[in-house]
């Protein structure tokens, strides 16, 4: 099932091209986790039909209780970051053998075709990651990679933006600076532009996954390519702090951000990240005003 959070209210594609506003009374997907789960949009009745020209999307997730940013979790990513990290002279020879993992805003969310806003104090080194997103859809604490996959409600696209400058100097030991702020800036978790739901997979997603930056490709991975696939990250995160419905994983970002070849986003710039069977994310730069 494919489930959508609108101007509208929830709505379910029923065929290609046209949305069924749902009859429940739940703002988003989130707020329909946290109560009676993804079960009731299958059951629900249909208030009305509608194109999607006619409603605007929001992020399936308005307001996550908090969203967990992966990294270094494709192979291809991993090896140019090494590679990075030589040229400065820093003797890193391996990835590390756990999930590395940032706790960020949740308020960071923003909607499909809504704007990435250049923050006023770090405009100049603002990077994108283009990333398969799980949302949590109950409860999940000390769970097994056995039984983790039971706790995902969908599964979606998710652009986790970064302002490196900041991240850098985190990265150095500025007491000032942390990877977290560096990534919870006002709309650097673009989100959308739907809900797949988990029904529609299985535990060895295998999706193909592209960046574009004006129409040029950036990025091009499979999410089969996953060091830490969906089972292990929920069961290694769990283990940290209990995932609640409607909790956002980001599962990591494969090589070609704009960080290693230093092309950082500019006003006018425009984003798209898609992900084969869920759909595309895309989203227009703009200045702080």
């Amino acid at each position: 099932m494919r489930l959508f959070s609108t101007d509208n209210g929830l709505a379910r594609e029923d065929e290609p091209g046209c949305l069924s506003v749902l009859d429940i009374p739940f703002e988003d997907i989130g707020a329909l986790l946290r109560g009676p789960g993804i079960e009731a949009a299958h059951a629900a009745s249909v208030l009305r039909r509608v194109d999607f020209v006619e409603v605007a999307l929001l992020a399936p997730v308005l307001r996550p209780g908090k969203v967990l940013i992966v990294g270094l979790n494709y192979s291809s990513h991993g090896d140019e970051a090494l590679d990075m990290l030589a040229s400065l002279g820093k003797t890193v020879s391996n990835l590390p053998t756990e999930p590395n993992f940032q706790v960020t805003a949740g308020s960071a969310v923003t909607a499909a075709q809504s704007p990435i806003v250049l923050p006023r104090i770090a405009p100049a080194q603002v990077d994108y990651e283009g990333e398969l997103a799980v949302v949590i859809g109950s409860v999940a604490k000390d769970v097994s990679i056995e039984n983790a996959w039971s706790h995902v409600a969908g599964l979606s696209v998710v652009n986790d933006v970064s302002a490196r400058d900041i991240q850098k100097r985190a990265m150095a030991g500025d007491p000032v600076a942390s990877i977290g702020v560096a990534k919870s800036f006002d709309s650097f978790a673009p989100f959308g532009p739907c809900l797949v739901t988990a029904d529609e997979f299985g535990p060895a997603v295998d999706l193909r996954i592209t960046t574009r930056v004006n129409g040029e490709l950036r990025q091009n991975d499979r999410t089969g390519n996953l060091i830490h696939d969906i089972p292990s990250l929920i069961a290694y995160l769990s283990a940290f702090q209990t995932l609640e419905p409607g909790d956002v994983i980001c599962t990591g970002t494969p090589a070609g951000a704009g960080i290693f070849s230093g092309r950082f986003l500019s006003p006018g710039d425009v984003v798209e990240v898609e992900i084969e069977g869920i759909g595309m994310l895309r989203n227009p730069v703009v200045a702080a005003r």
